[in-house]
């Protein structure tokens, strides 16, 4: 008789959050040394190579843990879709550690061209690591930001990974993700450099400080800027997961539909059914 395949566990899962999150700041981090620091690329630049390490990121844990790669994610889950609640504080810890390390790496790898481009390592490159508010934005603006980002991205995560939605074919649902973040990053990074994702942010901020970064924790003004991209994408996640639910989820069918059937034709099918 043949073995039973065991689950990966949880120890598993926390690995494939570690990576697939590292996977994440590698792509992600290391695209705004490049263009902010070494002056190759523009903004764009930055934009696309966030979105292809989620997309990257999500393939690589996807079938172990899910691929939340970010705490927002993973504590929106726990409130609306079942994530079992024990796990939530074991994933945040590991996506964090995942972004750490990550960051700790392309620390070393562009030691030389950060040190060229702000000897003092001060806020000038802090940047390449962590978000800091736009020019004029409060935190409370930095925060209203954050909130409404990472509402969006969860509502738009949940609306292409519903099995009970119209699903992305050819296993294409981390592309689409990675999409999302792409024009999340083209339309709110002015404010606060979208964050969207307290484990990226934390932890390359972690990094940088124990690496020489002394004002890591504070934005230009010396206000400790460091819990607004915690907080807000926290708080918007939920939002965002919140309002899927309402003004779709709950409309959607139980049961998984054939491709290309809409719930309305279901619907109407069951209602004909129940008049015969």
């Amino acid at each position: 008789m043949a073995q039973r395949l065991k689950g990966p566990g949880l120890v598993g899962e926390l690995a494939a959050e570690f990576a697939g999150t590292a996977i994440l700041i590698l792509f992600g981090v290391g695209v705004v040394a490049q263009v902010a620091a070494a002056g190759t690329g523009e903004f764009d630049s930055i934009a696309w190579a966030w979105g292809l390490g989620v997309t990257l990121g999500v393939y690589v844990a996807g079938r172990i843990s899910g691929a939340h790669l970010n705490p927002a994610v993973t504590v929106a889950l726990a409130v609306f879709k079942g994530f079992s609640w024990r796990k939530v504080l074991p994933y945040a810890l590991a996506q964090t550690a995942g972004a750490f390390v990550a960051a700790l790496i392309i620390r070393w790898n562009y030691s030389e061209t950060l040190s060229r481009f702000d000897p003092g390592l001060t806020s000038k490159s802090q940047g390449v690591f962590s978000t800091l508010p736009g020019v004029g934005v409060s935190e409370w603006g930095a925060l209203r930001d954050q909130i409404i980002g990472t509402a969006i991205l969860l509502f738009l995560v949940l609306a292409v990974t519903d099995a009970r939605n119209s699903l992305p074919g050819g296993n294409l649902a981390p592309l689409i993700v990675g999409l999302i973040v792409v024009a999340i990053g083209m339309a709110f990074a002015a404010n606060a450099g979208y964050a969207i994702n307290p484990a990226r942010d934390f932890g390359p901020r972690l990094a940088s400080f124990l690496t020489g970064y002394e004002t890591a924790f504070q934005d230009t003004s010396g206000y400790p800027y460091f819990w607004v991209p915690i907080v807000g994408p926290l708080v918007g996640g939920v939002i965002g997961a919140g309002l899927y639910e309402l003004v779709v989820g709950r409309f959607l069918p139980s049961e998984e539909l054939e491709p290309g059937t809409l719930a309305t034709e279901t619907a109407s099918a069951e209602a004909e059914l129940a008049r015969i």
